[in-house]
């Protein structure tokens, strides 16, 4: 009796996890899109000479986004670890594609675009997803971390030939993390800490423009005319906000005050609109976000490879999250990693709906 009442608890704690994890993403989503226009209105105007260029391209990558979420829903999860090896190959192949020429994009000293004509994608937001599912497939069966450290080293290795330190610290971060909830020793986590942390220094130190935005963090008052500059109008625009902010669609600093207003930074305009009290409210999203699928994957004891797949996305998102709220209010230094949901980025929005989709296929399997 004990055993079906758990059982039963379990499948309700499912689908509650489900439903929940659907109505905030589609929030997530929605609230996203609405800042992502409100952020690209200049600079769309100025540079394509309409205020609707920037949010058309986003709305055709919420179209595909909500096909790819569709799929995930429809297609049975174990599909994408019993996949993990040539996703994994997958991956690294769309990742080196950034280094040819004919199809690779350089911007800003950085290979990190492929050009497919109709759209510009970002390989590294297909390789995410490709690392989650091939490590949970690779850590359910193996666990072996020398065979994980050689794993992760190829992908680690040629984003920080991008150069992308943002992505670096990310997939590694998702690679330790994964090694922890798998059941990994201190001692090996302790490996693979001291495997990234070269690598982390040769990210900050190998590249002029990263070692800028260090001594910036450290010094926020140099170099007000570069990088400091964009730290400035970070804090102007949050200062702007006070308690209840400007209200949608009054941002000052989105007027070419504000670097990257619908990118990296676009925080920061959610906080001039909308104050203190609203940008707790998105907050309160992303953390209530992150809790169903933490509480998703608790629930996977008997289905590792599918566990780890839900923790991976959890740090996908989570770390990603943390990555760019901490750089847009001054912790640590910008890092260039988008907002989930809320960054202009095609590649980036299709792939976290498509995680999302794969994330609640897994709760819906287990009610």
């Amino acid at each position: 009796m004990v055993d079906r009442r758990t059982m039963k608890r379990k499948k309700n704690s499912h689908a509650s996890a489900a439903r929940w994890l659907f109505l905030y993403t589609a929030l997530l989503s929605l609230v996203g899109l609405i800042f992502v226009f409100e952020g690209s209105i200049i600079e769309s105007y100025r540079t394509f000479g309409t205020p609707y260029a920037l949010i058309t391209q986003q709305l055709f990558g919420v179209f595909i986004g909500i096909g790819a979420f569709a799929l995930a829903l429809l297609l049975p999860s174990k599909i994408w670890t019993r996949l993990g090896t040539p996703l994994y190959i997958f991956g690294i192949i769309c990742l080196s594609l950034v280094f040819l020429p004919i199809i690779g994009l350089e911007l800003n000293g950085a290979r990190r675009w492929i050009n497919l004509g109709f759209m510009v994608i970002q390989p590294v937001e297909l390789l995410k997803f490709c690392l989650i599912a091939s490590f949970a497939h690779w850590f359910a069966k193996k666990q072996n971390i020398r065979s994980f450290l050689f794993l992760s080293a190829i992908p680690l290795t040629l984003l920080l030939l991008q150069p992308d330190f943002g992505s670096t610290l990310l997939v590694g971060s998702i690679a330790i993390g994964i090694i922890f909830v798998a059941g990994g020793s201190i001692k090996k986590l302790l490996v693979a800490g001291l495997f990234c942390l070269p690598l982390l220094l040769l990210a900050i130190f190998g590249s002029s423009y990263r070692l800028e935005r260090v001594k910036t963090f450290f010094n926020p008052s140099s170099n007000t005319l570069s990088t400091g500059f964009h730290v400035k109008q970070i804090t102007l625009a949050f200062g702007h906000g006070g308690l209840f902010g400007q209200g949608i669609g009054n941002s000052q600093q989105k007027q070419s005050y504000l670097p990257e207003s619908s990118t990296d930074s676009i925080f920061a305009i959610v906080g001039e609109e909308l104050g203190f009290v609203g940008t707790s409210l998105i907050l309160i999203l992303f953390t209530l976000l992150f809790f169903q699928l933490y509480k998703a994957a608790m629930g996977l004891e008997k289905k590792p490879e599918s566990r780890l797949v839900v923790y991976g996305i959890l740090f996908w998102f989570a770390g990603q999250t943390f990555l760019n709220l901490l750089a847009t209010v001054g912790l640590i230094p910008l890092t260039g990693e988008p907002l989930p949901f809320f960054s202009y980025g095609r590649s980036s929005l299709i792939m976290i709906l498509f995680a999302s989709g794969v994330a609640i296929r897994v709760a819906r399997e287990n009610t």
